[in-house]
């Protein structure tokens, strides 16, 4: 038995032995070389051979040696090529031919679209990373960062909240500095309506394919009205056709906390601080409680979010269904946002794809719980920490069973209600997010179809229809109860009510022809739009006394209705010789309803030339240069957005409610005529740009720059005029100019390509400088508008201001004094002017919100099926108001008890020793810089495929990854967040530090 046993060992170890014999006779050497259709050798090129690991790269010429099984398949590929496979064979020449889907990519440029090769102006598009992504609750989300000369800054870290976008700086002073969204080819009323931030809002961002930025202006001109602040374009995804269905899903669960709180007194540090002011004279008895009412007020938020979509085509009908939900809980207690959207797009063609639809339909619902962040964030830092959140003794039954500082209510007719809430102290924090209920419900509908037919007896001709429209309505129902700080004994129960319709319809032809070395492009067409907003407030306060309504809002004395139009023709010339000289022209002329008939149209021309340098003869032997192309730009665009649709009207307006007159037993309100100016005319921005993009090594570093000078004329801006010349004071005039001039540079780059390691790396970075010319008709160089918002301390302060020679929204503050150690000397100022007095007229313009450079770095590592990226963002010489130090700066006796109440204060503020009253507030000490590094996300994922694979069913694909967002900040600056979009720092809702778990299936 022992025997056999040995023998059968013997010969299964021969037989596996003369197997690895033949197995290794029949392996090859693979001499090869790769090269693209020019015959350039391809750089960097993977080469596998095929079901195994074995593999290595090309050389600088092209050339490869690869050990190989000798009937086995090598595999060739490189980025922006067609992936090629070949026998294994002692000799292999490949070569790769451009793969069309990315080197024929278009891009979506605003009726039409074009190849990115042939683009004059400066446009950028990009689709979003699956793995590097961060986490993205808007689409405004996905631009942070991302691309050179545009600046996203959110908000706050308010749940669903909306950003402030600016692309190159913004171009007007009053009228909107947003950009123009359009998503696929519909125009976005950008205005949001209750509960709905902006126009983004509204698409999910797992249903977006493409986010194409036109920044100059002979890119946006195309869209002459509202382009001065460039254009974002959104293209969301589509089925395939002739393609078998196909589910993906993608969720998340995460987790959110403050990243960093504000640093205030503890109840013994006050308590101590105290009795160091007034000894045993205190004004008023201390709590002995020790309360952090930051941890009273957040929480650490738990939010997940869903996406599904079905993809497929049936013949000639592709077809793509989402449906999405977000739930996010925000870091201040009582604060979420839900949202639940749906879309639909079909792409039916018929006639051999000579008439082509289109079809578009997005829905979104959103509920918000707004947290009243400033009221309870206000109250976390100025309570006294020496007292309990609540308590059951008298007075607090009055206050809901809050603590808080009350006033007797003997001047009220309740003699059962005997105290109210003290208005003019802090108020407590949790009363002030559980005591309001502050909540919206928003939908919002999109819906377009394009129609595009190719002329069969001319192909070269295609005429393009569209029509579509935006609905949306958005109610925002706040009660307040009888006990709260801000409407006690009454409490108050209301709603306002927004509603919002666009329609749109336009209509162009197109012509395409190639003649020899020529190729033309021309389009014309013709466009209509239609804006309507209208609204109304309702609610009450309850006089539980008199048993009536108190202070009614009623709908019927409430409701307005107002609407605009635009009507538009357009053209656009495309030409292209020798493939290497590309002319592009546009006009487009716009009627506006906003402006008098004699003023009402705008002419809007552009004029772009492009230079493809690489391929002159003298670079096309360059083998080290993939890409060199020179742009130049001209252009004008226009702006009308001035927040009022009738301004050039003499109307009648309804008076307040104390301007009444009395019929009988009934008074009526009263109207009053309002300013007007039937001379407004369009805002109009002319552009020049100049640019080179360029590419090396096959394309594995990529990049451009671009320098421009914009410059704004007849600025709509609001200015006094003399009394009795119109109705009011102030009037919207065309008084002014604005210039903003920079450059920008992109860099993408694959450092690192091997068989199982890619490194993927961009970098961008923007300088822009923004300065008025001209506020006013006349040269007074003193002259200054106030702008921006009010600081917390003094009455109605700002610290803001236009003026000529300086930035938009400059601080205009007094010069600090400071000591011999350094210290600033309270109240002391320099006399700029040297007559002897401080007085307002020794302000000056110091500094600015915005910040002069702007960076975006993102790096993605992917080795084997792992992946890891992150994505930084810097902001230099960005300056903030440090408005929390300076409400807290006076800790004198009458600093910290005043009307009655103790308040809150920081171990800065005592450090600082302020203790007169003045205008320190108004000092240039709390001017600060607040330049930044933010890392926005930092991702680890693996890829998994063809998980429960079968002959029946070809299994499921995903990724599971992990994210940090917001994880970490470098900055000198000692406020909460140094990323202010106003420049005020004031009790701003906390952005969150967030760690999310993800998981993406493909089925």
């Amino acid at each position: 038995m022992k025997k056999s046993l040995r023998l059968k060992a013997l010969l299964i170890t021969l037989v596996g032995l003369f197997l690895s014999i033949g197995a290794f006779a029949q392996q090859i050497t693979v001499k090869g070389h790769v090269k693209d259709a020019t015959g350039e050798p391809v750089i960097g090129a993977n080469v596998l051979v095929k079901g195994t690991t074995n593999g290595m790269i090309t050389d600088f010429d092209g050339n490869f040696t690869l050990n190989a099984p000798k009937e086995s398949i090598i595999s060739i590929s490189f980025v922006g090529y067609q992936t090629v496979e070949v026998k294994a064979a002692p000799s292999v020449i490949v070569t790769l031919q451009d793969d069309s889907q990315l080197l024929n990519d278009v891009v979506v440029i605003g009726y039409g679209q074009v190849k990115k090769n042939d683009m004059t102006g400066s446009v950028m598009a990009i689709k979003p990373d699956e793995l590097s992504k961060g986490i993205i609750t808007n689409a405004q989300d996905m631009l942070s960062g991302k691309i050179a000369g545009v600046s996203v800054i959110s908000n706050d870290g308010t749940p669903g909240g909306g950003a402030q976008i600016r692309i190159r700086g913004g171009s007007s002073l009053n009228a909107s500095n947003d950009p123009l969204i359009v998503i696929d080819g519909l125009a976005i009323d950008n205005e949001g309506i209750k509960g709905m931030a902006n126009g983004l809002s509204m698409v999910n961002p797992a249903d977006i394919e493409t986010l194409t930025v036109l920044k100059d202006a002979s890119a946006t001109a195309i869209y002459g009205s509202r382009a001065s602040n460039g254009v974002i374009l959104i293209t969301t995804k589509k089925g395939k056709n002739g393609q078998a269905p196909s589910v993906s899903y993608n969720g998340s669960v995460s987790f959110s906390k403050t990243q960093k709180r504000y640093d205030v007194l503890n109840g013994d540090e006050y308590r101590a601080y105290a009795n160091q002011l007034w000894g045993e004279k205190l004004p008023a008895n201390l709590g002995t409680d020790s309360t952090d009412w930051q941890d009273e007020i957040f929480r650490t938020a738990v939010s997940t979010d869903h996406h599904v979509s079905i993809n497929g085509g049936f013949k000639n009908l592709p077809y793509r269904i989402s449906l999405g939900y977000t739930g996010t809980n925000g870091i201040v207690k009582t604060s979420n946002f839900r949202r639940f959207t749906a879309s639909i797009n079909l792409a039916p063609s018929f006639f051999n794809e000579h008439l082509k639809f289109n079809i578009n339909a997005k829905y979104m619902n959103g509920k918000n719980r707004y947290a009243d962040a400033g009221a309870a964030i206000g109250g976390a830092l100025a309570i006294d920490p020496t007292r309990p959140v609540y308590s059951n003794e008298d007075p607090y039954q009055f206050t809901g069973g809050y603590w808080q500082s009350t006033n007797s209510t003997s001047n009220f007719s309740d003699p059962d209600w005997k105290y109210t809430v003290n208005p003019n102290s802090a108020q407590n924090p949790v009363a002030a997010l559980h005591l309001k209920n502050d909540q919206s419900n928003s939908n919002d509908f999109v819906g377009n179809v394009d129609v595009d037919y190719k002329f069969h007896f001319l192909p070269d001709l295609h005429v393009h229809a569209s029509i579509g429209g935006e609905y949306a309505e958005g109610t925002q129902t706040t009660r307040i109860s009888p006990y709260s700080f801000s409407n006690n004994y009454y409490g108050w129960n209301g709603a306002v009510t927004q509603y919002k319709y666009n329609l749109s319809y336009n209509i162009y032809a197109q012509y395409f022809k190639s003649v020899g070395a020529n190729d033309f492009d021309l389009m014309v067409g013709g466009e209509e739009q239609h804006f309507h907003r209208n609204g109304f407030d309702e609610g009450q306060g309850w006089d539980p006394y008199t048993q009536e309504a108190h202070d009614a809002s009623l709908r019927s004395q409430t409701a307005y209705a107002t609407r605009n139009t635009l009507v538009s023709y357009f053209g656009r010339l495309n030409y292209s010789l020798l493939n290497r000289y590309l002319f592009t022209f546009t006009m487009r002329w716009d009627g506006s309803s906003r402006f008098s008939e004699d003023n009402r149209w705008g002419t809007f021309p552009s004029l772009a030339l492009g230079w493809k340098i690489k391929e002159e003869n003298f670079l096309k032997d360059v083998n080290v240069l993939s890409d060199l192309k020179l742009r130049l730009g001209w252009g004008i665009t226009g702006q009308q957005n001035i927040g009022d649709d009738f301004a050039y009207l003499p109307l009648y307006v309804v008076n307040n409610e104390y301007a009444q007159y009395p019929f009988g037993d009934t008074y009526y309100s009263t109207s009053r005529p309002k300013a007007f100016n039937e001379n407004l005319k369009w805002e109009k921005t002319t552009t020049w740009n100049a640019g080179l993009d360029f590419g090396f090594l096959n394309g594995r570093i990529t990049g451009g720059i671009d320098g421009y000078f914009r410059k704004t004329d007849d600025l709509l801006n609001s200015v006094k005029i003399p009394v009795g010349t119109n109705f009011n004071a102030q009037m919207t005039q065309n008084i002014g100019s604005l210039e903003n001039y920079g450059m920008e540079f992109s860099i993408n780059a694959k450092p690192i390509v091997t068989k199982d390691f890619t490194w993927d790396l961009s970098y961008n970075i923007t300088w822009n400088h923004n300065e008025i010319t001209k506020l006013t008709g006349g040269d007074d160089s003193d002259y200054y508008v106030e702008t921006g918002d009010k600081i917390s301390r003094g009455n109605n302060n700002k610290v803001q201001v236009h003026k000529v020679g300086y930035a938009a929204s400059s601080f205009y503050v007094y010069q600090q004094v400071y000591d011999e150690n350094g210290k600033p000397i309270e109240n002391m100022f320099v006399d700029r002017n040297g007559d002897g007095i401080i007085n307002s007229s020794d302000k000056y313009i110091y500094k600015k919100p915005a910040a002069d450079v702007l960076m975006g770095l993102t790096s993605k590592m992917m080795y084997k099926n792992f992946d890891f990226s992150f994505a930084l963002r810097a902001s230099l010489n960005n300056y903030v108001y440090y408005d929390f130090l300076s409400n807290k700066a006076n800790i004198s006796t009458s600093g910290l008890y005043l009307n009655n109440a103790y308040s809150n204060t920081t171990p800065e503020a005592i450090a600082l020793g302020f203790t007169e009253q003045g205008e320190y507030y108004m000092s240039d000490y709390f001017i600060r810089n607040a330049s930044f590094i933010r890392c926005d996300n930092i991702t680890l994922g693996y890829s998994f495929q063809n998980i429960c694979k079968s002959q029946a069913y070809k299994g499921i694909n995903g990724r599971i990854y992990a994210t940090v967002q917001n994880p970490f900040i470098i900055s000198k600056y000692k406020g909460l967040d140094p990323e202010v979009k106003s420049g005020i720092d004031a009790n701003p809702y906390p952005r969150a530090m967030t760690f999310l778990l993800g998981l993406s299936l493909q089925f």
